[in-house]
């Protein structure tokens, strides 16, 4: 059967000399993996739209197994994304995250516009690391590891001074900072914004004007979560950081 889905392009792997698979987070169908026959081809009429990041229609013979792509309509290509090595991977790290986070086919229309919204953002070079950090905190609840943020995970307190605990999964008011050795003792900036980020809307996303010492802690607590509670192996979150390390070493622009 012939259908149509929305869908942007997470994951692509050649497949013989001319063949591609590709992985698509779609509107309708949540995540679904083609073949695209022939795509390998700069000649194809399937060469363009199953770029990675690409965001299309897509005309697809669905089966029980594989589905076969037939033809594509672009909607967007992220060109600024393609152009530039910082966006790139800042994106990659995003739809690997989707990709890993995420079962076949279970529609997840929320996902969708989390992922087509961050990726809009990137391709307009807003700060990626505040991107980074509000797609890792919203994908938390996908992968069913949501950290207490609304109170003291230990006495429920919602006042006072906080911290954030891995072993207790979320935040520790002062009373209770006991309970663990090893209590992130961060700025309480960085304890709203992670609440922030979990919580708010990406549509009503503003201006962003956040320090380097606050990013670092933002970090530091998001990556130690993951790495904890997530079992997720990101192998794009490698080439981030050694992108990190190379815009750390870049004279800062006028």
């Amino acid at each position: 059967m012939l259908e149509k889905c929305e869908g942007i392009v997470i994951r692509t792997n050649d497949y013989g000399e001319s063949n591609k698979i590709i992985t698509l987070f779609t509107r309708e169908w949540g995540k679904v993996g083609v073949m695209a026959r022939g795509a390998k081809k700069p000649s194809s009429r399937l060469a363009s739209i199953t770029q990675l990041f690409t965001y299309g229609h897509f005309l697809v013979q669905r089966t029980s197994g594989l589905g076969s792509l037939q033809q594509g309509e672009t909607i967007k290509t992220y060109r600024g994304i393609r152009e530039d090595i910082f966006l790139t991977a800042y994106a990659s790290y995003i739809v690997e995250i989707t990709d890993k986070s995420t079962d076949d086919k279970k529609p997840n229309p929320f996902i969708f516009e989390l992922l087509s919204q961050t990726l809009n953002y990137v391709d307009e070079g807003i700060d990626l690391d505040i991107l980074m950090f509000i797609y890792e905190m919203k994908m938390l609840q996908v992968i069913g590891i949501s950290p207490k943020l609304d109170g003291c995970s230990v006495c429920g307190s919602t006042e006072g001074q906080f911290a954030f605990s891995i072993r207790e999964g979320g935040f520790l008011c002062h009373r209770c900072y006991h309970h663990d050795q090893y209590v992130m003792k961060v700025s309480q900036t960085t304890i709203k914004l992670l609440r922030l980020f979990y919580y708010f809307d990406l549509n009503r996303l503003g201006k962003i004007d956040v320090k380097q010492e606050t990013k670092n802690e933002l970090k530091s607590v998001i990556t130690s979560y993951y790495e904890q509670y997530s079992g997720l192996s990101i192998k794009s979150k490698r080439f981030l950081n050694q992108i990190d390390q190379l815009k750390d070493m870049m004279p800062p622009q006028k």
